[in-house]
């Protein structure tokens, strides 16, 4: 993890957290990751037409399923898929789609230079504080003329939620995202040239505030803020937290938006 002072978050989870958070999820993921096959086929869409990698890399491959549809996208190249999260890699593996499932870090990845020429990233990087390190590694891991493709989530992700918290007793209960403006700069920056970035709303709904935090534990992506308010939720929070949140009922539900961030970017 990079120093907080150089952390704009305020702040992320320890990684060691985050691996066995979404490794205790890797058997219930896929059955409420309906917002992730949806994102990612989205950034699948993003690719270049003419992209044909010998060799691709699915970071933060989580289940594998985008490794499979990738190692159905580029049936003769060479997969490798590379997640922090032992659980996860254990659950992708036998399901095929990559060559390699590698356990390593997008910060430090256990690749080679000039090794890939496509890097498929969809809602990992999110986790990762040290968003500069992350466009290093791709830089130096791709060969020229790679491309780095990656979703990622930005403020305003689960702010109905957010609010409904702060309401209630104003504490960190929610993930804490980068701004969008933080990516274009990082992006700007990273010497990769940029062909295209843009954040996206997408809004699930849910019948009540349980089944949200049902499905976001089952996605191992419940809150890991540092510092979060330790012990069990109150019978009285939790009954604040629920009228709170039913300011923002609709028609079709309560809303969770997620502000996606899909980025495309080539090596020299």
């Amino acid at each position: 993890m990079t120093d907080l002072a150089h952390n704009p978050l305020g702040g992320l989870p320890d990684k060691r957290q985050v691996a066995a958070s979404f490794s205790r999820a890797a058997q219930s993921y896929d059955s409420v990751a309906a917002l992730q096959r949806n994102v990612g086929q989205q950034l699948l869409g993003q690719l270049p037409a003419a992209i044909n990698p010998a060799r691709w890399l699915d970071l933060g491959c989580g289940t594998g399923y985008f490794s499979r549809a990738l190692g159905e996208r580029f049936p003769i190249s060479q997969g490798v898929a590379v997640d922090i999260a032992e659980g996860m890699l254990q659950h992708a593996r036998p399901l095929g789609g990559a060559q390699q499932f590698i356990a390593g870090d997008a910060e430090r990845l256990p690749l080679q230079s000039a090794s890939c020429d496509l890097l498929f990233s969809s809602l990992a990087l999110q986790w990762c504080a040290d968003f500069s390190a992350v466009l290093s590694e791709a830089a130096r891991v791709l060969r020229p003329g790679g491309v780095l493709a990656f979703s990622s989530l930005c403020v305003g992700t689960l702010q109905e939620l957010r609010d409904s918290w702060q309401a209630v007793d104003g504490f960190v209960h929610v993930n804490r995202f980068r701004r969008f403006e933080d990516y274009q700069q990082l992006c700007g920056d990273s010497g990769l040239t940029l062909l295209s970035l843009q954040t996206t709303p997408e809004t699930l709904y849910y019948p009540d505030v349980r089944s949200l935090t049902h499905e976001l534990k089952a996605l191992g992506a419940h809150n890991l803020n540092p510092g979060r308010p330790g012990g069990l939720t109150g019978r009285a929070r939790m009954l604040a937290l629920l009228n709170a949140y039913e300011q923002f009922r609709q028609p079709q539900g309560l809303p969770a938006t997620y502000q996606v961030v899909y980025g495309v970017l080539r090596k020299g």
